[in-house]
């Protein structure tokens, strides 16, 4: 699968899915959850020939545009991303299939404008990153999955300096994830209303029949102290990375940054550069 490929895709991600994600927490406080830990809701950040800025397609692999919006405090957002089928039937979805997994960055503006979420997760072409290192998911089902190995992390290269950007983060300690997830998002596509920064998923769906798939951002994990108050800058290398960690060390990912030749077999590394 290309980059090509994924423009045949809808796009949405899950918002509020990792705790002490700082996100939009204070745009949030009216949605209201069944469960104290469950996510707050569902976003999309491209519909194909959507009459709108979500027509645009914004996933790249190599760059982040900031289109002069620098001064709107963009941030990294490290993710799992699922590349899933899914059944669409009598105007609901029915079923999500995930296919493969990948690291993902939902780029996204913190100005709070009280605007709908969307409206800051897609400013234009070559605003999201995805590794085009797809890992295939051999099931969902929490006991048997290969993701229980995986760890997502985060970094910002500034000035030939490496920094931390968000914190290391076990795939398996998402918020929701696995079955538990796919229940949970399969609801929210045919029930969420349109609420504070979440809007109503249906009318997006209207054309889901002539989608490839979906790809859909499982949410963000914590940013550390640098990632909580540094937005990016142009020069910025950004690196995400999603690598099972029992077969790879941190000083693994930290050599490879660093240039080292070493083979990581079972990672999805995303490297962009913030223009």
């Amino acid at each position: 699968m290309i980059l090509e490929d994924l423009k045949d895709y809808l796009g949405f991600a899950v918002a509020g899915n990792f705790a002490n994600h700082l996100g939009e927490a204070d745009e949030f406080s009216v949605i209201k959850t069944e469960e104290k830990n469950a996510p707050k809701g569902i976003f999309p950040f491209y519909i194909k020939d959507y009459e709108s800025f979500l027509g645009t397609y914004p996933i790249c692999d190599d760059t982040i545009l900031t289109h002069g919006k620098e001064d709107q405090n963009l941030q990294i957002e490290a993710e799992v991303a699922l590349i899933c089928d899914f059944i669409y039937e009598n105007e609901k979805v029915v079923d999500i299939i995930p296919k493969y997994f990948s690291a993902f960055n939902d780029c996204s503006i913190r100005v709070n404008d009280g605007k709908k979420l969307s409206t800051k997760k897609n400013w234009g072409t070559k605003t999201k990153g995805i590794s085009q290192e797809l890992i295939q998911i051999n099931s969902f089902d929490e006991k048997d999955s290969i993701l229980n190995k995986f760890h997502i992390a985060s970094f910002i290269k500034r000035d030939g300096i490496v920094y931390d950007y968000g914190t290391i983060s076990a795939v398996k300690s998402y918020s929701y994830f696995f079955n538990q997830l796919k229940t949970w998002m399969i609801d929210k596509f045919n029930t969420q209303e349109d609420c504070g920064p979440l809007e109503e998923l249906k009318p997006f769906l209207k054309n889901a029949n002539k989608a490839k798939g979906m790809l859909i951002a499982a949410g963000a994990t914590a940013y550390t102290e640098f990632g909580k108050h540094n937005y990016l800058k142009k020069g910025d290398e950004i690196f995400v990375y999603v690598y099972n960690a029992h077969i790879h060390s941190f000083q693994d990912i930290i050599n490879d940054m660093s240039g080292v030749d070493l083979y990581l077999g079972q990672c999805s590394k995303l490297h962009q550069i913030v223009e």
